[in-house]
């Protein structure tokens, strides 16, 4: 995004008279400094505030590897057009697979179970079992938390904090029951039988976790977009999802590359290639609706309204103006590379001008933003005002053809014009030029 611009000393005007413009000579003498006089008319002035911004897409979704393998299949071409839950690329895990049939052996073991021996230490043995679930419990917490889709990553944690509650309870009844046949409350069997029912949830939790990440083998688009392959930056090294639960979700997460891509090598996967968990394979950027994203001063924000009207020119179509409207405002401030305080304001693209190219996303522009308006109001040209004694002021020729510094009002600031609010008449006449050389009772011709 280009460096933060500030307001015009008078934004654009929209003329709807000309000023006619005299130029005339001071009388005093013959080598005198030239004095331009112009009339008050009438006309519409708008005020502009110019800001930076940045051409965005509707959306954009990184699918990364969720597990160490290969790219065994890759089902979409850059730039090609896919829909939700489309196919777009499989990984090949052996890892995975196999920590799948480790699960699903274990689990079967636990159904198979009817409690254990009567002999086995029921202290111990809980003991371990707790140390392993609390074991197991922490590291899908860890790995969850490295996974980028924030939906993905809640429903996990969701998933997780679920099987810990049923855990505990589960611990909680074969500590009763041990108690119990310790105290000889309750039988041995009746202890075991809780001791097997808590084995069964954690190996049902492993193959839960272990399928999950199987299945996200599978890429799909999560949204409707057009592909890119890699990430939206695929030099840059993405975080590593743990074996146990990376890529839940289907994959999404954070643009990057498992590791970084040497000069002179393609930065993108290719079939047949080694990933890493967290390689980003493709993104998915929906380009249906486009918008901007402007960056405006503290100074000016006050002035900027929703619904208000805008222009925006792209660097790469110099003279190209693209209708937009503010949508949003930020409420929270963002400072720019040069310490400013600015806040991003919102923006949404209009139909393209005729014969307009598309913009992309990303692309730098200037979004000139229409925040005051003032319909056939009279105005004077901005080179007429100065400050003095603190007021804005102007020279008038008065009926005896001499100067008169008064001061006036004003109101709505384009960038040649400004609205006058108070202090004079259409039709009068003011100094536009070499007011500075002008003082109170001089003659203007």
């Amino acid at each position: 995004m280009r460096p933060l611009l500030h307001r015009s000393a008078r934004p654009t005007l929209l003329l709807g008279t000309v000023l006619l413009t005299v130029s005339l000579s001071a009388a005093s003498c013959d080598d005198a400094p030239e004095v331009t006089l112009a009339a008050v008319g009438r006309a519409t002035v708008t005020e502009v505030v110019d800001a930076p911004a940045a051409v965005t897409a509707r959306a954009a979704a990184t699918l990364t590897a969720p597990a160490e393998g290969t790219l065994a299949r890759l089902a979409v071409k850059p730039g090609q057009q896919v829909t939700r839950g489309q196919v777009l690329a499989v990984i090949a895990a052996p890892a995975a697979q196999s920590r799948l049939a480790q699960a699903r052996q274990a689990l079967d073991a636990a159904r198979r179970s009817g409690g254990g021996s009567p002999s086995i230490d029921l202290r111990g043995a809980q003991r371990h079992l707790d140390k392993s679930a609390a074991e197991a419990f922490t590291q899908a917490r860890t790995a969850a938390g490295q996974i980028a889709d924030e939906q993905a990553r809640q429903a996990l944690l969701a998933q997780i904090t679920a099987g810990e509650r049923s855990y505990r309870q589960a611990s909680a009844a074969v500590a009763d029951a041990a108690g119990a046949v310790q105290r000889g409350v309750a039988s041995l069997g009746s202890a075991m039988k809780a001791l097997g029912a808590a084995q069964k949830l954690q190996a049902q939790q492993a193959y839960d976790l272990a399928k999950s990440t199987v299945d996200a083998l599978t890429l799909r688009a999560p949204i409707s977009g057009v592909v890119q392959l890699g990430g939206t930056s695929t030099a840059a090294a993405a975080p590593d999802l743990t074996s146990l639960l990376g890529g839940l979700g289907g994959g999404t997460g954070a643009s990057g590359g498992g590791t970084t891509v040497p000069a002179g090598v393609a930065g993108v996967p290719a079939v047949g290639a080694p990933v890493s968990a967290g390689t980003a394979i493709v993104t998915i950027v929906d380009t249906s609706e486009l918008g901007l994203v402007a960056e405006v001063d503290e100074t000016d924000i006050l002035l900027v309204e929703t619904g208000i009207a805008a222009e925006a020119e792209l660097d790469a179509a110099p003279g190209v103006a693209y209708p937009a409207t503010v949508t949003a405002i930020d409420v929270l401030p963002t400072a720019n590379s040069r310490g400013a305080v600015a806040y991003r304001v919102h923006l949404s693209l209009g139909a393209l001008p005729a014969g307009a190219p598309t913009p992309r996303p990303g692309m730098s522009a200037v979004a000139r933003l229409r925040v005051r308006e003032a319909a056939d109001t009279v105005t004077v040209p901005a080179s007429a005002v100065f400050t003095a004694d603190g007021r804005d002021t102007v020279w008038v020729r008065t009926a005896d053809g001499t100067a008169e510094r008064r001061p006036v009002t004003v109101g709505v600031s384009g960038t040649d014009t400004l609205q006058i609010t108070d202090g004079l008449r259409e039709g009068e006449q003011v100094v536009v030029r070499g007011a500075d050389r002008v003082t109170a009772g001089d003659r203007l011709p």
